[in-house]
């Protein structure tokens, strides 16, 4: 068999240990190291390739903005701006048909504003705004369907762990996909809002109501909100106006969150080692997904797939556009399987050398 023809294969079989249940990292770690052994004919040569993509990413400064990011969502939980967005969205949007629910997904983009993880923000909102819901006759099901589509506005709003990691494979500026990921937030947000309006209008008894708050106590639950707009514009503005890297900036927010839970007497040694082992533990399992997809696309370098898969593809003639809508409709169709960063780490090593051969204008 062929380098080219292993490489192939490689990507039904890597499919087949995942649906398996297989970890991720595993999956690809194990067929990147069984494809190098196979594509070099010498386990030595592949150990010795293993030793140095383990040294080559984990060396890399730019991982260090991962626990940064991970460790400010522990320490902006404790600090109380979690319920405090959920407060003020609900204050502003609650008396409206669907409106805790509209508030769930501004609380959710809201935090991922300050947190950069998807699965932490579910997590955090999941506990601020279920019982909120449920409180006020929400369907289990529309209630928990809220919350996990507002989570995923953690990758899209900056700044944004997958977004660190994509950019860190693809070799592109951080700052720059921040900037780029902006808009898509905005609109994921403000679509949600839209579905969840016509849904309750469908469904009426899905969803309650709640009586309108007054504005003095709306502006009050807004003035809460500041340590949240501190910190992002800390964070993020202080990226744009060079005051630091992405790096620093993540470190400045992690800072900048724990002096906050500790100001209002959130902050004990049990929750600040209980948020720093948690960080410890999500950051550990990110990084082994990592080394799997690095090794994983050395395979596929070594094979020559994805400039043979890229060649092809400018051969057939396709427009940029049909190649694009072609790898949307694709990611579609994977997202109902497969978590966000599963799926991005699996498919950059075919999909990002096809769009920089591709000519967008």
């Amino acid at each position: 068999m062929s380098a080219l023809e292993l490489g192939f294969w490689s990507f039904p079989v890597l499919l087949a240990m995942i649906f398996l249940r297989a970890p991720i990292g595993l999956a690809m770690f194990v067929a990147g190291l069984g494809g190098l052994w196979l594509v070099t004919g010498s386990p030595n040569m592949a150990l010795n390739l293993l030793k140095a993509e383990s040294y080559g990413t984990f060396s890399n400064y730019s991982l260090t903005i991962i626990p940064m990011f991970l460790l400010m969502g522990q320490f902006a939980t404790l600090s109380g701006m979690s319920s405090a967005l959920f407060k003020a969205a609900e204050g502003w949007l609650g008396h409206r048909k669907g409106g805790v629910a509209m508030a769930s997904v501004g609380a959710c983009a809201g935090f991922g504003a300050i947190c950069g993880s998807s699965l932490a923000t579910a997590a955090t909102m999941s506990r601020v705004a279920l019982p909120e819901l449920k409180r006020y006759g929400y369907s289990g099901g529309f209630s928990t369907a809220t919350l996990a589509a507002g989570g995923t506005l953690g990758i899209l709003i900056p700044p944004s762990v997958i977004l660190v990691i994509y950019a860190i494979l693809t070799e592109q500026n951080i700052a720059s996909l921040f900037l780029a990921a902006f808009v898509p937030g905005i609109l994921a947000a403000i679509g949600y809002m839209i579905t969840i309006s016509v849904y309750v209008r469908l469904n009426p008894e899905s969803a309650g109501v709640k009586e309108r708050v007054p504005y003095a106590e709306r502006l009050r639950a807004l003035a809460e909100i500041w340590p949240v707009i501190l910190v992002f514009g800390l964070v993020v503005g202080g990226i744009y106006a060079g005051w630091f890297t992405p790096t620093e900036g993540a470190a400045v927010g992690a800072a900048g969150t724990g002096l906050l839970a500790l100001a209002r007497g959130n902050m004990t040694w049990a929750l600040f080692k209980e948020s720093v082992i948690t960080t410890a533990i999500s950051s550990a399992m990110i990084f082994f997904i990592i080394l799997g997809a690095k090794l994983y696309n050395s395979f596929l370098a070594l094979t020559q797939l994805p400039q043979e898969l890229s060649l092809w593809v400018v051969s057939q003639g396709y427009a940029p556009l049909t190649v694009l809508i072609l790898i949307l409709v694709f990611y579609l169709v994977m997202g109902c399987l497969m978590d966000s960063l599963s799926m991005i780490l699996l498919t950059i090593p075919i999909f990002w050398p096809v769009m920089q051969v591709m000519d967008f204008g």
